[in-house]
């Protein structure tokens, strides 16, 4: 089958290519599926560059989400052959083919397009166990979430206004992207660009001198003291990815003592199998809600830009410059 392989095993995003690989086998307890279209993800990149490396048993082909057509099942399997579908992947989705446990997979909603299906898995489900497994969001909390227009970001936006969030502050780089944010049906409430303003302030500003509630952020170093400063007493902060670095060189534990925080790491790729399938079961129950950004969804995928995957290394690049409010998606074609 075809793939997209990494020249060297590592390196810049100069170095993807579509290659030959191996057609992945099925196993017991596993769908086959022939791929139509997939997401890009920071993570793929970090793996790319060697710091990220699958999990035991994994193939070493990126990618982590994917929506396509199931192709081979196994015996009592309760998915069909032609069956369209969208999941999660510990790997391997930059290919035609995908072999993956039967419990990672969901129905692909008719209205949705391939692009749009492959562009949801790893975001929605990163961000929905963010806020709700780890962070315990509930209706009223105040939200704070970080990269506000990546596509976990945007994802995490809507999840929390969706279930009842009094305020969703989302922080981003320019006023075009804090713009956009502020004008989605199910956008922020409040924003704030991280390079000019304190975003804790803003928080405060927005809550009447509560804080945040919840915290969801992927930038790490540069974000922690005012992180800290932003959230309110009993609050919440789920760790994702340290985008600014995973160092802080000073920390004041005196606030998350008075303020009893609770700060947690969050990983999905490496979480076991049951677990998967209960989040995939739970996130479920959502997805009937989810539509295209033209669609009248109560949650919406926003996609920045499709390719088609021989353009995978321009789409890599423009993920990697930060250019794009909401997520890039790869077609195989």
């Amino acid at each position: 089958m075809r793939a997209i392989l990494v020249k060297d095993g590592k390196g810049p995003a100069e170095n993807l290519y579509i290659g030959e690989a191996p057609e992945p086998a099925l196993g017991e307890g596993q769908v086959k599926v022939q791929v139509k279209a997939f997401g890009l993800n920071r993570a793929e990149t970090s793996q790319r560059q060697g710091a990220y490396p699958p999990p035991p048993g994994v193939t070493d082909i990126i990618g982590l989400e994917f929506a396509g057509v199931v192709s081979e099942v196994g015996a009592g399997s309760r998915w069909k052959k032609g069956q369209d579908v969208l999941g999660l992947a510990a790997g391997g989705s930059y290919a035609e083919h995908i072999v993956v446990p039967e419990g990672s997979v969901m129905p692909k909603p008719e209205h949705l397009s391939w692009a749009e299906a492959g562009a949801v898995p790893e975001a929605f489900l990163t961000a929905y166990q963010a806020l709700k497994l780890v962070a315990e969001m509930k209706e009223g909390d105040n939200v704070l979430v970080h990269a506000g227009a990546s596509g976990v970001g945007i994802a995490a936006i809507q999840l929390a206004r969706y279930f009842g969030a009094k305020t969703v502050t989302a922080t981003a780089s320019s006023k075009e992207k804090l713009d956009w944010l502020l004008s989605l049906p199910a956008g922020a409430t409040h924003v704030a660009n991280y390079r000019t303003e304190d975003f804790a302030d803003v928080v405060k500003d927005a809550t009447g001198g509560h804080g945040a509630d919840v915290v969801i952020d992927m930038v790490g170093q540069s974000h922690w003291e005012r992180n800290i400063k932003a959230m309110a007493v009993d609050g919440r902060m789920t760790i994702l990815a340290f985008m600014s670095g995973n160092e802080v060189p000073k920390v004041n534990l005196v606030p998350i003592l008075i303020k009893r925080l609770r700060i947690q790491g969050s990983t999905l790729r490496a979480r076991d199998v049951e677990y998967k399938a209960r989040l995939v079961q739970e996130f479920s129950k959502v997805l009937p809600d989810l539509t295209g950004s033209a669609g009248e969804g109560k949650l919406r995928v926003y996609i920045h830009k499709v390719h088609p995957w021989n353009e995978i290394v321009e789409a890599t690049r423009e993920m990697e410059a930060n250019k794009n409010s909401g997520k890039i998606v790869c077609e195989v074609v």
